[in-house]
């Protein structure tokens, strides 16, 4: 059915360069209608770091808070000072600092959360990052996630353009860079999240599944006075690590093929990523919602782990 209601685009654009609060950073206020991309590309064209493994996501800057855009190892909660919005409840422009904004993976109190609706109903106006002003030299690549991701050979030195040019390539490959030629580009991106689980639910999964801890699993260090050692030293008490796991690798165990379809559906799964849903012949949203339920389905019968949608779906439910 069509949506019947005002869709309001906001189509501002501009970044200005605020008074560094530290050396080493630098602080920036983007307009919410910014293309996301093009202030990728500026800021590493100015040598600037902390969002260049999110190259290519297509969107405005102002969209990013909302979900928390991420990938690669980043998100947009690592650089997130502040955002200037319209409060829908009392009319008024205020700024909330980054930390009243509830962001987790994929979220925040801004985003229509799956069968719900925000915590907080805004526009956002401006957008305030602080990236780390590294200058346009190669450095070593630190991050484990890009390294894993990026073809590059160990202890290899890059510069943000060149992260950002293999940023780019990998996502082409996988059809998520929008191209009017490539039909599978026609999606919403990731159209599931990667799935949070426990340690001991993901040790009950097959050993080829790919699993990243969502925090550091060695064990913390302790500190004893030297005056209070008695020859006695505690063990550090246990600690419940998450980990996150591939919903791509869940689907494609699950048996869902690329390219597939449900009979003659005008839905697929990309041919070149099973995380993407496309529309490649005028499909309806009825469609999308039928194979990605489809998807919810096998995963769960396979795997015991219930996907859940990325996109705010608007009419429809799965």
């Amino acid at each position: 059915e069509p949506f019947e209601g005002t869709v309001v685009r906001v189509r501002s654009a501009g970044v200005e360069r605020l008074a560094a609060p530290e050396p080493g950073i630098a602080r920036l206020r983007v307009q919410a209608g910014h293309a996301w991309d093009d202030l990728v590309a500026q800021s590493v064209a100015w040598g600037l770091s902390g969002i260049e493994g999110m190259s290519g996501i297509p969107g405005t800057v102002g969209a990013a808070p909302v979900q928390n855009v991420g990938a690669y190892g980043q998100e947009i909660a690592d650089t997130l000072v502040a955002v200037e919005l319209i409060d829908e409840t009392t009319g008024q422009v205020v700024e909330v600092p980054a930390g009243e904004l509830g962001l987790g993976f994929r979220t925040s109190v801004l985003k229509h959360h799956y069968g719900s609706v925000p915590a907080r109903r805004a526009v956002i106006l401006t957008v305030t990052l602080d990236l780390a002003d590294i200058g346009t030299a190669p450095r070593p690549l630190t991050s484990d996630r890009l390294r894993q991701a990026l073809p590059v050979a160990a202890g290899a030195e890059l510069s943000l353009a060149e992260v950002r040019d293999l940023v780019l390539q990998t996502r082409r490959a996988k059809g998520m860079v929008l191209d009017d030629a490539d039909p599978d580009t026609r999606s919403a991106g990731s159209f599931f999240q990667n799935p949070i689980v426990s340690e001991q639910f993901a040790r009950s999964l097959p050993d080829a599944c790919p699993r990243w801890p969502m925090e550091s699993t060695r064990e913390p260090v302790i500190v004893i006075p030297l005056a209070a050692y008695d020859g006695y030293v505690p063990r550090a008490a246990p600690r419940n690590v998450q980990y996150k796991l591939s919903a791509a690798w869940l689907i494609e165990n699950a048996g869902i093929r690329k390219g597939m379809r449900l009979g003659r559906s005008r839905a697929f799964i990309s041919s070149k990523h099973a995380l993407a849903l496309t529309n490649r012949e005028d499909g309806t949203a009825a469609e999308v919602a039928e194979l990605a339920r489809f998807v919810q389905q096998r995963v769960a019968a396979d795997f015991g782990i219930e996907l859940q949608p990325e996109p705010v779906l608007v009419g429809v439910e799965l």
